[in-house]
């Protein structure tokens, strides 16, 4: 059995156990700001009722203001227990279905969303064919959104929450290669990336006008010491768009800045 074979396995296992990912995009300021990140990053590029597929989508997380906005969603997950939560909802459709093989025709979405495949496929092959899939369904000129863990704020957490002394080789290994799989229970494990190596992986892929994304912002790990608020959320939000606009022109310290976020989202077209 190979390394993403098991770690299939420890995935569906971990979505179909006891965590929540309504409850963490729900509940924690940080979880907040990246949902709210990631719709405004969308919701700028979508063409109104554009056919979109929400590619691990979980629950529904996406699917479901994305409907509401008037889109017309399909979700796909390998997790048959979220699959069956999400299409409870019934305002799109939902599909167990594998990020490396689609069951969709060719250039039959104007949107594609990743929001969770590529974090977890360890082997830049696996990666490379998901992004290929999700390029194949785009119609000619549709827009990817393609999510990562950032490899350093996951170092960082890995420190500030075990310790110096307790840290592993799995750990040191998070900014060599960004390959992890969890000895303490929780997450499994995947693939964790740099900024430039998803801008990388997404070009290669044969997207054009590709930009990466930090979500959540320099400081958001620090709000979830302060009490929950929606106001502190909408300031986290607009804290991390205003750097963004006066860092216009300055790419190497953007790329900084979004290396300072838990999530990375890159944002690409398929050509013409």
């Amino acid at each position: 059995m190979g390394v993403q074979h098991r770690l299939d396995e420890a995935i569906r296992e971990f979505y179909t156990g006891t965590f929540d990912e309504d409850a963490r995009t729900g509940s924690s300021v940080d979880g907040r700001v990246e949902v709210e990140r990631t719709r405004r990053l969308v919701r700028r590029v979508l063409a109104p009722g554009s056919r979109v597929l929400d590619v691990g989508g979980a629950t529904g997380v996406h699917s479901r203001w994305l409907a509401d906005d008037g889109h017309e969603v399909t979700l796909l997950d390998p997790v048959p227990a979220q699959v069956a939560r999400a299409a409870e909802v019934d305002t799109f459709s939902a599909l167990v279905g594998d990020a490396r093989d689609l069951p969709s025709a060719d250039a039959s979405f104007d949107a594609v969303l990743l929001l969770g495949p590529l974090y977890h496929l360890v082997s830049a092959a696996d990666r490379a064919t998901a992004l290929a899939e999700a390029r194949r369904v785009l119609r000619p000129g549709g827009a990817l959104f393609a999510q990562g863990i950032g490899r350093l704020t996951a170092f960082t957490e890995a420190v500030t929450t075990r310790g110096f002394p307790d840290l592993g080789q799995a750990d040191l290994e998070i900014l060599r290669t960004g390959v992890w799989f969890s000895t303490h229970g929780g997450f499994p494990g995947g693939h964790l990336h740099s900024v430039a190596q998803l801008r990388q992986e997404v070009t290669a892929a044969g997207f054009t006008d590709v930009v990466v994304h930090g979500l959540e912002g320099p400081g958001t790990g620090a709000l979830e010491l302060v009490a929950e608020d929606a106001r502190l959320v909408e300031l986290a939000v607009e804290l991390v768009e205003r750097l963004e606009e006066q860092l216009v022109g300055r790419p190497t310290v953007l790329d900084a800045l979004a290396e300072r976020s838990p999530h990375l989202l890159a944002v690409g077209r398929r050509p013409p």
